[in-house]
């Protein structure tokens, strides 16, 4: 009879999209904002899930945890944002276990971001980890394992030229306005939004353009002026929101907005206009670009930017790659040294029962049966096979999770169950396909 109560079996998994197979727009649908993400971690909380990590930002939305089937983590992710699980299956991705733990190194250490070396994510992954450890969703796997990435981000940025020079999507609007807006430096340009994006925007504006015309908006006013007052900028309200698009050459727009806050109809303009749209969602309406001389480029367009920066640091890849691999070295032989005891303890359990059912065979059989002795000997075979299963299992080169699935149907071993919502099901129910 099959055992319901027994647990189930649950996989570590990656799963979301970025910017690699999603446009901007696509990436907009799936974004989460701050109380999208809290309600993430309510239903996760809700549905016992044991350890997640959720995090959204202008490149990538993804959730790293425990599920049984990854279908419980790529829902969390559609039923809190506008995307939809048939455009997932186009554009998503799921990794499991050692694919799952390495692609959270490369999106930690930089080397998956948009524009490489760009270490804002790693803040934000800290943010992500924090926020999900106020609600008891981390394990002390998942704990172990940011750290790694942290160590690895701080020792890769330490100890490699794969980040010199601030180049990131705000390094990258500031060089684009630079190259394509003469005498910048009489220009009047107007930053509305002050979150991080926009923050490290004005900043790098402040310091490449020696611009002293330049503007703040932002819908929380006070944010706005604290930022200003360290930079020496101008802070307006946002009702003059629309008169200072007017006067402005050049308008940075981050704001995390859900909607379009910029368009055409808060547009009367008199003089050509550049617009660059930092935000995911997108915040400017597609429909400015119908009034002559506005010209407006958005964030994936600035990563295809290339420069001599960019080119140096792709030589330093192997040095950062070398690091993770050290550093992930690490993390897996803690991680199966803890992973391997269970199945040890289930399968020495396992074969002391087949002991005791043999002893007590030959008990019945034989008046003169040696029980001490069989008893003995029976315990040293028991140690010794499994000290060979042990040793198999602690082998670097061994696929744990695949020696753990066939220990456990060998040897009819209960630690999992089949998961309750198997690829079959998602079909049925989904009408789609998930690999």
């Amino acid at each position: 009879m099959e055992n319901n109560n027994a647990p189930k079996h649950q996989y570590f998994y990656a799963v979301g999209l970025s910017y690699k197979k999603a446009d901007a727009e696509t990436r907009g649908k799936f974004s989460l904002d701050a109380a999208s993400k809290t309600k993430v971690l309510q239903q996760a909380q809700a549905e016992g899930i044991e350890s997640l990590i959720v995090t959204s930002t202008c490149n990538r939305t993804e959730i790293y945890g425990f599920a049984e089937h990854p279908f419980q983590l790529i829902k969390l992710i559609c039923e809190n944002s506008q995307g939809s699980v048939e455009n997932f299956q186009k554009v998503g991705f799921v990794y499991k276990n050692q694919e799952a733990i390495n692609h959270m190194f490369r999106v930690g250490t930089g080397l998956d971001s948009q524009i490489l070396g760009d270490f804002e994510i790693i803040s934000q992954l800290k943010n992500s980890f924090k926020e999900a450890k106020s609600y008891g969703l981390i394990n002390t796997f998942v704990d172990r394992l940011i750290n790694a990435v942290i160590q690895a981000s701080k020792k890769i940025k330490n100890e490699t030229e794969i980040s010199t020079g601030a180049t990131s999507v705000s390094f990258a609007s500031v060089q684009y306005i630079i190259r394509n807006v003469e005498n910048i430096g009489n220009k009047n340009i107007l930053l509305f939004g002050t979150g991080k994006i926009g923050r490290n925007t004005c900043e790098n504006l402040v310091k490449h353009t020696k611009n002293e015309h330049i503007t703040l908006i932002n819908r929380t006013k006070n944010k706005a002026e604290k930022l200003a007052g360290k930079l020496n900028l101008i802070v307006k309200d946002y009702s003059e929101l629309h008169l200072e698009l007017q006067k402005a050459d050049v308008v940075v727009v981050a704001t995390g907005a859900q909607n379009p806050t910029v368009d055409k109809a808060i547009l009367n303009l008199k003089k050509p206009l550049l617009i660059l749209d930092l935000s995911i969602p997108k915040n400017v309406n597609e429909n400015v670009k119908e009034i002559e001389g506005v010209t407006l480029i958005h964030m994936d367009h600035l990563s295809q930017i290339t420069d001599d920066t960019l080119e140096r640091r792709k030589t330093h890849i192997p040095a950062a790659e070398a690091i993770i691999e050290d550093i992930k070295l690490e993390f897996n032989i803690w991680m199966n040294g803890r992973k391997h005891a269970p199945i040890i303890h289930a399968l020495k359990a396992k074969f002391n029962d087949i002991k005791e059912n043999e002893l007590n065979f030959q008990r019945k059989k034989f008046s003169n049966f040696d029980e001490a002795q069989a008893e003995l000997i029976s315990n040293r075979i028991i140690q010794k096979i499994t000290n060979h299963f042990a040793s198999h299992l602690k082998n670097e080169s061994t696929s744990l999770d695949e020696s753990i699935e066939w220990i456990e149907k060998v040897f009819q071993i209960g630690l999992s169950t089949p998961p309750k919502m198997t690829t079959s099901i998602v079909e049925e129910k989904y009408g789609i396909h998930l690999s």
